[in-house]
């Protein structure tokens, strides 16, 4: 179960160390493999990657189905009650709310003498996202990767998931897909589909961007297509991180700890407080919930493994510590959170009070939970809107304006040793 130790003892720091160094040696056996199936793809294209669905997810899986149709979609509907439809709705409703505020204009200024400068800022035209699929539905992906996107204007949005065993699609993934305004939909999952996405084959079209969680072989698939295409980040294990005062309540912070102990063995579920009494309360009330939790086998490796309870002197030394674990989640469960909203630096999202709980962010606030893990908060942000546009700038001058500065541009290309370069200018002159 987990442990209970002092922030800044031997224990406590030899804990930090350990979290940094959890996936390192898991990435480096995955490598071997991604390197093997991008390499195929690359060279036979189509044929192999139905042949790796084939092998990892379903035999069903031909050239001629793994394109979902229309009726797939429409079938879809049939599948799924009303509750997950007016749910996945409102979800809809909250997070393109929430990325609307992120979008960019384009600007324009002018200077003097005729001189115009700007900026456009336009949607990238394709981006491919990846949702997990197979045993696993994860709908709110389809949501959290998709309205963001589509409000930042993206042309073509394709979507690629693991089929299940009998070759079909889970329903509440293609519905939540429809919904969200997916344009297309393959019937791929893994490095295959990563590859597929980045160089393109006869019926998959290359995209500029991909997107969106998977596994630790599609997270070293991303990695590698890199430069090919973009990619949002490289994501880790799911974690956790609670500061919380002598005044929080144990049974919210157990049920907060679990609810991403859950999504993996690998996964970290830290509490830093100031008081010794609450840690003790918090396990014993781990050791009641876990129970009836249908994970509770992979949440008790979790929290055996990567679980920690730290003891902090203040809730100020608890805030440094958040900043150099720089967390996924940040829950901030103390009196008045918002007098220390300021002091965070390093977190991928925060969630302020004892009814912010982190799978509110998950499913229905509006901020986005694609966010960085593994102490990437330190400089990467949330997946946004930001991540679906380009911005191209430019430049106008008059034979006025740009003889004003003419002689300097000359000087600074003389010094570059890049006499073409001043040439440029001089010849408008002559």
């Amino acid at each position: 179960m987990i442990k209970i130790t002092e922030a800044n003892s031997t224990d406590g720091k030899e804990y930090m160390k350990f979290l940094k160094k959890r996936t390192e040696d898991v990435q480096k056996d995955a490598n071997i493999i991604v390197d093997k199936i991008l390499a195929d793809v690359r060279t036979r294209g189509d044929d192999a990657i139905i042949e790796y669905t084939q092998k990892f997810d379903s035999k069903y899986i031909t050239q001629d189905n793994f394109v979902v149709t229309d009726a797939e979609i429409k079938n879809a509907y049939k599948m799924v009650d009303q509750d997950f439809l007016d749910a996945i709705t409102l979800a809809k409703v909250n997070v393109k709310e929430f990325h609307e505020k992120q979008k960019r204009n384009a600007w324009m200024m002018t200077k003097e003498k005729g001189a115009i400068l700007g900026q456009t800022v336009r949607g990238l035209e394709s981006v491919g996202i990846y949702v997990p699929g197979g045993t696993a539905s994860y709908p709110s992906s389809v949501i959290m990767n998709a309205i963001p996107a589509k409000v930042a204007g993206v042309e073509n949005l394709v979507m690629v998931t693991p089929p299940l065993k009998d070759g079909t699609v889970n329903p509440h993934i293609l519905v939540a897909a429809d919904i969200a305004g997916v344009d297309k939909i393959y019937k791929m999952g893994g490095a295959q589909a990563i590859a597929g996405l980045a160089y393109g084959t006869e019926k998959i079209s290359k995209v500029d961007k991909i997107v969106g969680p998977g596994n630790i072989y599609v997270a070293m698939a991303k990695k590698s297509v890199f430069g090919s295409v973009a990619i949002d980040m490289i994501a880790g294990p799911s974690e956790i991180l609670i500061i919380a005062d002598e005044f929080a309540n144990q049974h919210f912070i157990a049920a907060d700890l679990m609810s991403q102990a859950e999504h993996d063995v690998l996964a970290s579920a830290m509490l830093i407080t100031t008081s010794r009494e609450l840690a003790n309360k918090v396990v014993k009330e781990l050791e009641i919930q876990i129970q009836d939790m249908s994970r509770c086998e992979i949440i008790k490796k979790s929290l055996d493994k990567y679980g920690v309870i730290l003891i902090a002197q203040n809730i100020e030394e608890a805030i440094e510590l958040a900043n150099v674990i720089a967390p996924e989640h940040l829950e901030v469960m103390v009196r008045d959170p918002f007098n220390y909203l300021g002091d965070i630096k390093n977190a991928g999202s925060i969630f302020l009070g004892e009814y912010a709980p982190e799978p509110l962010g998950d499913y229905m606030a509006g901020p986005n939970h694609v966010l960085p893990t593994s102490g990437t908060a330190r400089f990467f942000s949330p997946l946004s809107v930001d991540d679906f546009i380009k911005k191209s700038s430019y430049i106008y001058y008059t034979k006025e304006a740009l003889s004003d500065v003419k002689d300097k541009v000359i000087k600074l290309s003389d010094v570059e040793g890049l006499t073409a370069h001043g040439n440029s200018i001089k010849v408008r002159f002559k």
